[in-house]
């Protein structure tokens, strides 16, 4: 395992080497990374960290667009929770 705080699994380094990855693979492992983040991280700083380090010499590489949009959105992924462990009408 890295020891790079933003990326310490390096699915996005490793998205970036796959030649002729289409948008969707991006989007599949860009969840994958956002699970993988403590709940407590600033997304928002990690993202623009993957972008200076990746994006610059890969603008128009699909990942680079997933990065952007996840910037954009800024919403830290939620975990949902059902009704478990809750009291049921």
């Amino acid at each position: 395992m890295s020891s790079d705080t933003a990326d310490p699994r390096g699915l996005i380094r490793e998205a970036y080497r796959i030649e002729g990855i289409t948008e969707a693979d991006c989007r599949s492992i860009f969840l994958d990374w956002a699970l993988g983040i403590p709940q407590d991280a600033d997304m928002p700083a990690q993202l623009r960290l993957l972008l200076e380090r990746h994006g610059a010499e890969a603008p128009e590489h699909p990942m680079t667009g997933v990065l952007r949009a996840g910037l954009e959105r800024g919403a830290k992924p939620r975990r949902r929770g059902g009704w478990r462990g809750r009291a049921r009408d």
